[in-house]
């Protein structure tokens, strides 16, 4: 086994220990990767209050440099710059693997953290550490130009909000309403206005109208404002709802456009919406988890292309319970990134 160094929670507390971890020895299709950043996701959060009594090394949107690789790796060498998302591993047969939907595997796919090995059972440890031992198949080479800190949080939250817009066809003219101006949020509008889109931010309250414009959004939606909602009824052809606690769907719904669809993205519980306020403009709800490989390589791409990254925070991995308790009260702007650097 390799022997690396990392941040583990115990009990589902939020002062995670700094531990030495195992990570298993190269198979022939496998790199290591010296993780050097690694954002700090909401789904950290949950997953830690979620693990009492178990033990948990969270992270999923990591970049890095490869250090090694198994005798059949044909697409990295040592020195190669990697980004690695929430998934590391599916069944690769079953239909939604063939059409490069990954994420949706049927066997469930292998999660970055918190998940299973296909192959030795052993439960996967995220990217909270100094090193990572993945199949070449699921990482992605991390294109020239991007900032390795700030595209970190592409691998989640990016392709979170960019697999529902490339699904609805978002491109020039279309208008696209991003609720909650958060990690994923702020990606949805950079991404929305790069596509082409008019974009609208929907807040609570005005204090984010400068930040949205500055992001590519035109306008901000007060939705505490009912004269404001009453104008927007009808309008949008995709809202992104990327608000992560609960909320009410229905002023959502009655913005969106005839045939548009609204995308529930940050609050993955029950909802409190029936099929009549669907049914005027024959409305669509959907949902998105991560994205594929085709997916985000797309986006990736993309983001190089129009020098898309997070707006982030970098601190150093020894502060990652200052990192989750912001986080947790909402104390950021846009998106933590911990430095791995001190774990050498």
């Amino acid at each position: 086994m390799r022997t690396t160094t990392g941040w583990q929670s115990s009990g589902g507390s939020t002062a995670l220990e700094r531990v030495a971890l195992e990570r298993r020895e190269l198979r022939a299709d496998d790199i290591a990767v010296r993780v050097d950043f690694c954002g700090v996701c909401h789904s950290d959060l949950h997953a830690i209050h979620r693990t009492a009594g178990r033990s948990l090394v969270p992270g999923h949107e990591l970049t890095g440099t490869v250090t090694a690789a198994g005798p059949e790796v044909t697409r990295f060498a040592a020195g190669d710059r990697v980004a690695v998302g929430t998934i590391v591993d599916s069944c690769g047969v079953c239909p939604m693997c063939r059409a490069g939907q990954e994420n949706y595997c049927y066997e469930y796919p292998t999660l970055t953290y918190g998940g299973v090995d296909r192959v030795d059972g052993l439960p996967t440890l995220g990217g909270y550490s100094r090193e990572y031992v993945l199949r070449e198949g699921f990482a992605y080479p991390l294109p020239e130009g991007l900032d390795p800190a700030a595209a970190a949080p592409l691998l989640c939250a990016g392709i979170t909000v960019w697999e529902p817009m490339r699904a609805a066809g978002i491109g020039p003219g279309a208008r696209v309403a991003v609720a909650g101006l958060g990690g994923l949020g702020h990606l949805a509008v950079k991404f929305a206005a790069a596509l082409g889109a008019e974009v609208t931010v929907l807040s609570r309250t005005p204090d984010k109208a400068a930040d949205a414009r500055a992001l590519g959004a035109a306008d901000l939606l007060l939705t505490t404002d009912d004269q404001q909602m009453e104008q927007a009824r009808d309008r949008f052809d995709l809202v992104l709802d990327t608000i992560s606690a609960p909320h009410d769907l229905k002023p959502l719904v009655r913005v969106v456009a005839l045939d548009g669809t609204l995308s529930l993205l940050g609050y993955l519980a029950e909802l409190s919406l029936t099929a009549m306020d669907l049914l005027p403009g024959r409305k669509k709800i959907t949902s998105a988890g991560t994205g594929g490989r085709t997916g985000t390589a797309e986006m990736l791409a993309f983001a190089a292309e129009r020098g898309i990254v997070a707006d982030v925070e970098v601190l150093p991995s020894a502060k990652v319970e200052e990192a989750l308790t912001r986080l947790e009260r909402g104390d950021v702007r846009y998106r933590f990134v911990l430095d791995l650097s001190d774990l050498a």
